[in-house]
């Protein structure tokens, strides 16, 4: 249950910050005209594209890695049963000291600088994170030495992983959104992309199934089957594909289960994401290529 919430919570934030980032990112640079600046010097619109991708994901990337951490450190900390469990004071400790150091830097880099405050604090906040949950991992929670096995969980860092591809397919999909639509059709395109790609093996899946069945079984008994039948095959089939599942991502139910989560299963997300964030890219493209911006 604890691991279930936090890790819908991780990848709830992770979505609405990716859907309101990329939105703005691109849609806004258009509508104020800035955009004229960089496509008005030999700059290739694909690469201009590419790198507003690129830049998006780095950013979202940063604070999943944020979120990440701290949901690693509460993770590790556990939840206080009664009121005599005793609390995990190195995640306190380490986890607070990281937080505060990382506030108190960006602060002075920002008044004595003039640099961005919040650019700093976040960057800073994950080596000082990443740090921190590493050295409580060595400690119980009375600061007894421990091995680091008996509180490190592969299994959560390799659903976190999944979920920073799923950051990428929706950074691609308000990309491509937004080269054509505002900053509202484009946050809602997002969102629905979003909920459907979640509910793709409930509503895609069932139905291939079912419509794979009415083929196969007119195959089976020699009858032909109507041409209906394999238009609704191929319009299923079709959606399946374009639609990112991102129920491949959401491996929270492995967890619970306390079942392991196979390195082939990861490798095999790795090219299923390529070809979605290409293909969205693609489509990106050839959107920007015909939308006037002057």
């Amino acid at each position: 249950m604890f691991v279930d919430i936090g890790l819908s919570t991780v990848f709830l934030a992770t979505a609405v910050l990716a859907a309101f980032l990329a939105t703005n990112v691109l849609s806004r640079e258009i509508e104020n005209r800035t955009v004229l600046t960089v496509v008005s010097k030999p700059v290739p619109r694909p690469i201009f594209i590419v790198g507003k991708f690129l830049g998006v994901s780095v950013s979202m990337v940063l604070s999943l890695a944020i979120l990440s951490l701290v949901f690693a450190l509460v993770e590790v900390h556990g939840t206080l049963q009664t009121a005599r469990d005793p609390f995990h004071l190195p995640v306190i400790f380490f986890g607070g000291a990281a937080v505060i150091a990382s506030v108190m830097a960006g602060a002075w880099m920002n008044y004595f600088y003039g640099r961005s405050f919040s650019a700093w604090t976040l960057s800073l906040s994950v080596p000082l994170l990443g740090l921190a949950y590493l050295m409580s991992l060595f400690f119980d929670a009375e600061f007894n030495s421990v091995a680091i096995s008996t509180q490190f969980e592969p299994e959560i860092w390799k659903a976190l992983l999944l979920m920073s591809f799923a950051t990428l397919v929706l950074n691609a999909v308000a990309i491509a959104a937004s080269t054509r639509l505002g900053q509202v059709l484009t946050l809602t395109i997002v969102v629905s992309i979003f909920m459907l790609g979640l509910l793709s093996d409930w509503m895609l899946g069932r139905t291939l199934i079912d419509a794979s069945a009415v083929l196969a079984n007119g195959a089976a008994d020699g009858s032909a089957a109507t041409m209906g039948d394999r238009a609704w095959w191929m319009l299923v089939s079709f959606l399946r594909a374009a639609l990112p599942n991102f129920q491949a991502f959401w491996l929270s139910d492995a967890l619970t289960q306390k079942r392991s989560i196979p390195l082939d299963y990861i490798a095999y997300t790795v090219p299923y994401t390529l070809a979605l964030v290409s293909g969205l890219l693609a489509v990106a493209t050839i959107l920007f290529q015909r939308r006037e911006v002057g």
